[in-house]
């Protein structure tokens, strides 16, 4: 029994911690449709710091989280002075940023890009500037995005399938792919399988879509 209870306490401390780390500040973005789990999304201009790395799809993000992690805990070029102490000096501090949502991930020639979102309060000029040249900062304009919401492990075989899933769902609704998926994590590592909040972002256009009832117009035009 108290087996048992230790179980209990250990999954919801977890679920807990979870809930915790969903509270942090996310992406911001309007809704434009829904259907099950897909949505089309108009996301706000934000700012990103990633960093490249190689290597197999499951272990990248392990690989680029430490590196981003210092980044925003303070290995960076604070613009802010330290109050002056005894003994008599002054140095850059560096400056911790809080944690957002999600963790991005997206494939670049033979490798990929992993990025933390940047507080909604930092501009280009107001972020520290990064201590370790693998990090960058990047200023990400307004866009359209295709999404599907998913839950379970981070494997390469379940991005694959919801990114085929979400794909085909692109192609019926009309609309044109414009650039690489991201995976996208919201929770952290000790976060259970069920309840974790894994998405599939896809850039689109209605360039497609447009077509399609350019098309349509043209046939209904050229009948007798």
């Amino acid at each position: 029994m108290k087996y048992l209870i230790r179980i209990a306490a250990t999954v919801l401390l977890t679920a807990i911690g979870s809930q915790q780390v969903m509270a942090i500040e996310e992406a911001q973005y309007d809704v434009i449709q829904k259907e099950s789990d897909f949505e089309i999304r108009d996301y706000a201009p934000h700012i990103l710091a990633e960093t490249f790395v190689t290597g197999a799809m499951e272990d990248a993000g392990s690989t680029a989280f430490g590196r981003l992690f210092d980044y925003i805990s303070g290995n960076n070029q604070s613009r802010k002075e330290v109050t002056m102490t005894a003994p008599v000096s002054q140095q850059p501090a560096g400056e911790k940023i809080k944690m957002t949502a999600p963790v991005g991930q997206q494939p670049e020639s033979e490798g990929w890009v992993v990025s933390f979102m940047m507080p909604s309060e930092f501009t280009m000029e107001t972020l520290p500037v990064p201590i370790d040249s693998k990090v960058t900062l990047r200023e990400v304009p307004p866009r359209r995005m295709a999404a599907i919401r998913y839950s379970g492990f981070w494997s390469e075989s379940s991005y694959l399938e919801h990114k085929a899933e979400l794909e085909q769902w692109i192609q019926d609704t009309g609309l044109t792919i414009t650039g690489e998926p991201v995976w996208a994590r919201y929770n952290a590592p000790f976060t259970p399988w069920f309840m974790r909040r894994n998405e599939i972002l896809i850039p689109v256009s209605e360039a497609g879509k447009a077509a399609a009832i350019s098309d349509y117009l043209n046939a209904a035009n050229r009948m007798p």
